[in-house]
């Protein structure tokens, strides 16, 4: 079986903003992923990602869960997650289901 964009997008649903109660994908938190040619070790994959704000005192924690949790998947061989501030995070990206979630947090 061969790693692919909805695997990593999967793995990256079950990552969460500690403060708040949606996941980084339908936060609109990741810009993108790319996933390198696999080798008999595994593909390198790269994870773009952006935070609410520079000054977030999480994000450390973030990207170790995102690492983490890439990394666990079959198929991987290194995970890189570059942290990236254009185009800046607004709440305009946050998806329809992010939209629902935080309505019901409320």
């Amino acid at each position: 079986m061969q790693l692919t964009q909805d695997d990593i997008f999967a793995v990256l649903r079950t990552c969460r903003d500690p403060e708040i109660p949606v996941n980084l994908v339908d936060l609109g938190l990741i810009y993108g992923v790319e996933i390198g040619a696999p080798s008999a070790e595994g593909a390198e994959v790269r994870v773009r990602l952006t935070l609410t704000s520079p000054g977030c005192p999480m994000s450390h924690s973030i990207v170790a869960e995102v690492q983490k949790k890439v990394q666990a998947l079959p198929g991987v061989r290194t995970v890189h997650t570059d942290v990236v501030w254009e185009p800046a995070w607004h709440p305009g990206l946050i998806t329809a289901e992010g939209r629902r979630q935080l309505q019901c947090a409320s």
